[in-house]
């Protein structure tokens, strides 16, 4: 042990591997490491011998560690580990210069304890120094990198992840800038980390769960003294507080307390130098390795840039290439054979390894154009498969026949050319493409198929529709008791038609028995739906129908000529008639009857609406309106039902009242028709007055005036006849009928004195002479209006039809 100022180091592992616990122990007592708690850090140096490690350390740390004299040659100066302070550096820095590595006293083979000092340097340490010329960048043992190989992996083994510092001292720097350096050796380092086998607890943990990496450069110390000691100045301070958080040494979590410190690095050392694992292969294998690799590098550079192999995968991208698996496969020999030609002498299990590792590259390389000619087969056999299954289709050959006879073909012809594009080298097989394909060629299959059932159905859809739309819409319109079964003979003539007719065409695609029974089921309820449909778009024009059948019955006779209403007509009958027809409809038209079943809703229509002839017949019309005051008809399921009975009472109120006025202009027709006719007395009354009035008429010849008197009693009896409609009253029995009159009578006559007082106030001419003759006419024309203005309005009620009184109209006048 030595001293110097604050600087004191000890040996810790002698060049026999030889623990040196008491010396460990004096040490920290004299630096008083175990009152440091977790402030303290430790650092080592790694790199190869005579590398200038202890001479870094020295400028670096100011230690005192014994350093190589140049001139006299180059020879092993550090043997083991030594361990000292750094001198100035706060917290406590503890730093460890390693024995250099690849040194010829300790032999070729012998290299155990360089990876045994190295693995206990990581292990212990928080910052690693790893010393390295700046020439040996892209050297695989100059750099410490099999070391580094091996150390990672068995680190991992042994020890919990601990984020060490990993920093590369490029010594001698040259004229290349850093940041030109640093990339190179990050990814050689990565390229180190992903290459070593992990176990299953570190299979996926990143470089930077273990590591920090650091790249500094130094210039030469011979050639560069100054500069070399100014940039050694300048790192340094990044050692001082180095523990603090994002230090160099910030991640503390797992250092061990500085008390500990002493049996924790004796127990590190114990388990590395027990550990069989650490035993390296030799370093001919080393090189074996890298010049194995090294060849197949070049072999694989020499392939890409082939100019066969480069042809061959222009072409492959565009189109299919006869003949691509001899072609690919003669120049992968040629390539491997040449591998094969410069690695012969090297050790035959590293040489066997690369070679498979070239060969899996360069399959990895073939393998788009390859997967890109199966391509181009598979979607040229696609293509010529539809052409040819289409062409087919157009014949007479039946769907399914055709599908699964152009499908084989066209399947072997892939299995065909894709045989002849396999490449020997590579265990590749067409099952995926092939497998492709053939989902391609039923999807085309599928969707031809369901294009033509498609076209198929809509095809008899169309057909059933023109064979149902228009008969379904003349038998509603007929409306009568043989509608509905006419239009379920209809529907089931039609419909056994057409399904025939389409099984008949889908026998041709071998469909399976229950798809083929659900199409035509399909079918056959596509024609009830026409038919439904067609019932429900003529119920939403019931009321149309019904006042249509009702103008045709009421006005026309039982010869379709237009009736004319000559007073002989029986206008009660005929308005029945007609109701009960336009009923009829409605009925028809309230449910859709398509079961065959058996329903109640035309009798209840026609005791709720129109047979009303007796006391017992009103108690049930009574009945059957609360029966109409419902949402449904009974053994009739709501998804038939048309028009419910709340709708049908509601129709039937408005069908009444808009048909009431066609009534009344009929039986107003009939009235005028009967006084026009009946101007005139009978023949033999007219032979009686003549025998019987002759010596009166006499007098009225003799005395004029008396003929004006009679004429204007004339006018006032006829007027009175007509206001009090006295043969409309008398209808209903004398008694009623003079009750009647009594009431109606006075206010008529003072009606009609009214209406002459007002034609008394009508100016007279210019002469103020009035022509008794005109004055009689007038009267007459405005006591015929007033009768023809009275309407003769029809009452429909349960005892049938009513005709309204006059007097009803000259109160409202």
């Amino acid at each position: 042990m030595g001293k110097d100022g604050e600087c004191c180091s000890t040996h810790l592992i002698d060049g026999d591997g030889t623990f040196n616990a008491s010396g460990l122990e004096n040490f920290m007592k004299e630096v008083k490491l175990s009152e440091c708690g977790l402030s303290y850090a430790v650092v080592s140096i790694m790199g190869p011998q005579s590398s200038g490690k202890s001479t870094l350390l020295n400028h670096l740390f100011h230690t005192n560690f014994r350093e190589m004299d140049a001139y006299k040659g180059r020879s092993q100066t550090t043997k083991g580990i030594w361990m000292a302070r750094c001198a100035g550096i706060e917290p406590c820095t503890i730093v460890m210069d390693l024995e250099g590595t690849d040194g010829r006293e300790r032999g070729e083979d012998d290299t155990a304890f360089e990876k045994q000092s190295a693995l206990f340097a990581l292990a212990v340490s928080d910052i690693v120094l790893i010393n390295m010329w700046c020439h040996d960048i892209g050297r695989e043992q100059a750099a410490n990198k099999p070391l580094l190989k091996t150390v990672f992996q068995v680190m991992m083994r042994l020890f919990s992840p601990r984020k060490t510092t990993l920093m590369f001292v490029i010594r001698d720097k040259t004229r290349t800038p850093l940041e030109n350096l640093e990339p190179v050796l990050r990814e050689d380092i990565q390229k180190i980390w992903d290459s070593v086998p992990k176990p299953e607890a570190h299979k996926d943990t990143p470089l930077s769960e273990f590591f920090n990496v650091e790249v500094v450069a130094l210039s030469s110390y011979e050639e560069k003294e100054e500069q070399f000691k100014e940039q050694v100045a300048s790192l340094r301070q990044r050692f001082n507080q180095s523990i603090a958080p994002g230090g160099l040494a910030g991640d503390r979590s797992g250092v061990v307390p500085a008390s500990g410190f002493s049996f924790s690095s004796q127990e590190i050392w114990r388990v590395i130098k027990e550990n069989k694992d650490l035993d390296l292969p030799a370093h001919k294998v080393m090189v074996a390795t890298v010049r194995c690799e090294e060849i197949a590098n070049e072999k694989y550079s020499s392939f890409i840039a082939n100019k066969d192999w480069r042809e061959v995968e222009e072409a492959a991208q565009s189109h299919p290439l006869p003949g691509f698996g001899r072609k690919i496969s003669s120049i992968l020999d040629t390539c491997l054979s040449e591998y094969d030609a410069e690695a012969t002498y090297f050790e035959g299990g590293v040489r066997s390894t690369k070679r498979k590792q070239l060969e899996d590259k360069l399959l990895q390389l073939v393998q788009p154009a390859y997967q890109s000619v199966l391509g181009h087969i598979r979607s040229r056999t696609l293509d010529k498969f539809k052409d040819a299954f289409n062409s087919a289709l157009e014949g007479e050959q039946g769907f399914a026949e055709a599908a699964r006879d152009f499908t084989k073909l066209f399947m072997n012809i892939f299995d065909e050319e894709s045989t002849d594009a396999i490449i020997k080298q590579a265990n590749w097989h067409s099952t995926k493409i092939r497998d492709k394909l053939r989902r391609d060629i039923d999807a085309h299959v599928a969707a031809v198929r369901a294009s033509q059932l498609s076209e198929l159905t809509t095809s008899y859809e169309k057909k059933l529709c023109e064979a149902l739309s228009a008969p379904v819409e003349a038998l509603l319109d007929g409306a009568s008791d043989d509608t509905w079964p006419a239009i379920r003979k209809l529907l089931q003539r039609e419909s056994e038609i057409a399904i025939s007719g389409f099984s008949s065409a889908l026998s041709a695609f071998e469909m399976d028995e229950h798809d083929k029974d659900s199409m035509l089921y399909s079918l056959e309820d596509y024609a009830r739906g026409i038919v439904e449909g067609k019932a429900k778009e003529e119920a939403g024009r019931v009321m149309i129908r019904m006042k249509d059948r009702f103008t045709t019955l009421f006005g026309q006779d039982s010869d379709s000529m237009p009736r004319v209403w000559t007073g002989k007509e029986d206008i009660r009958a005929i308005t029945k008639t007609a109701r009960s027809a336009s009923l009829k409809m409605l009925s028809v038209m309230a449910a859709i009857r398509l079961d065959n079943s058996t329903d109640n809703i035309e009798n209840t229509l026609s005791l709720a609406l129109v047979d009303t002839t007796s006391g017992s017949a009103a108690n049930k019309a009574t009945s059957s309106l609360d029966a109409l005051a419902s949402s449904t008809w009974q053994e009739i399921p709501a998804s038939k039902t048309l028009i419910t009975p709340v709708q049908c009472k509601s129709l039937w109120r408005q069908f009444k009242t808009e048909t009431e006025y066609t009534v009344t202009q009929a039986i107003a027709a009939q009235e005028a028709s009967k006084r026009s006719n009946n101007w005139l007395p009978p023949p033999w009354a007219i032979v009686a007055m003549i025998l019987l009035g002759f010596n009166e008429f006499m007098t009225l010849l003799r005395n004029p005036l008396w003929l004006l008197v009679i004429f204007v009693g004339y006018l006032l009896s006829k007027a009175l006849w007509v206001q009090l409609d006295i043969s409309g009253e008398f209808r209903n029995g004398a008694l009623p009928g003079l009750l009647s009159l009594s009431t109606k009578f006075l206010p008529t006559v003072m009606n009609l004195l009214k209406k002459l007082a007002e034609q008394g106030q009508v100016p007279t001419n210019n002469n103020n002479e009035r022509n008794p003759s005109l004055a009689a006419a007038s009267i007459h024309s405005d006591i015929t209006d007033m009768s023809s203005s009275q309407s003769s309005e029809v009452i429909s009620s349960d005892n049938g039809i009513e005709y309204s009184s006059p007097a009803v109209h000259n109160k409202t006048q």
